[in-house]
């Protein structure tokens, strides 16, 4: 995903926290002729900084979870009880730490692929003394179909996935309908989808798969209103300033 594009976009999910490598995303269901696999993520290239480095050998040992196949103990993982806020792709990290912060009595599983991400992000932990946040290295796809039973979690946030601007591309964007009703099925009845972008083509079409998918409600005639807990990164400001648009969409489990 990008920054909240290049700091949200940054691709989401990898591998094994102790060895972050590419690794397969899961399969589309059999039924599903399009798209024939889902994937949660492209693998970008990055660089960590030191203190990135430093950061995954403090704080990884506590904050980072090792994929399993098999359901997650998310009172085991958090230490804690407390609903469970799923975060596909963080980027950097900023809005997610801000909403951590804000929001104390929740524990958010967050998923993503960059390497230099997951350092910026425990290094934002260790900065502001955050402890409900846990992050898996790893495929999205794969964490929803083997770590996360049906009924599982509280919600979950997917913030300026990459918009796939050309039309031969539009394949490759994460918000499709087999993703959109695995995660439904994920939910708790009253949990919530929340979906941000900042390219209007997108949000067109993440409006039209949310609604079409049965179970779930939408929160407002189209688009909603920014969430409170939701931060302005700098990108997003100054995106705002030049005149750019960005859309939410909060849905809810009937």
């Amino acid at each position: 995903m990008r920054s909240v594009t290049e700091q949200q976009n940054t691709p989401q999910a990898a591998p094994d926290a102790a060895a972050p490598q590419a690794h397969a995303a899961g399969q589309a269901p059999a039924d599903v002729a399009f798209p024939k696999t889902i994937r949660s993520y492209v693998r970008r290239t990055g660089r960590v900084t030191t203190g990135q480095a430093k950061a995954f050998e403090d704080l990884g040992p506590q904050f980072l979870l090792s994929y399993a196949n098999a359901p997650l103990d998310a009172q085991a993982a958090f230490g804690r009880p407390g609903k469970l806020i799923l975060e596909i792709g963080f980027g950097m990290g900023e809005a997610t730490a801000h909403i951590a912060r804000v929001r104390p009595d929740d524990n958010f599983l967050c998923c993503e692929v960059h390497e230099p991400g997951v350092g910026a992000l425990l290094k934002r932990i260790g900065e502001h003394d955050i402890t409900n946040i846990r992050i898996l290295q790893h495929d999205a796809v794969e964490v929803i179909d083997h770590m996360l039973p049906e009924g599982s979690i509280d919600g979950v946030h997917i913030f300026f996935p990459d918009p796939w601007h050309k039309k031969k591309h539009n394949k490759r964007r994460l918000i499709q309908s087999p993703l959109v009703a695995k995660l439904a099925t994920r939910l708790k009845p009253g949990g919530y989808i929340h979906c941000a972008t900042d390219w209007e083509p997108y949000a067109v079409q993440m409006l039209e798969v949310l609604s079409a998918e049965p179970q779930l409600a939408t929160t407002a005639q189209g688009y909603a209103a920014k969430p409170d807990y939701r931060p302005l990164t700098k990108f997003e400001n100054r995106g705002l300033r030049l005149g750019h648009g960005v859309w939410d969409l909060v849905f809810t489990k009937c």
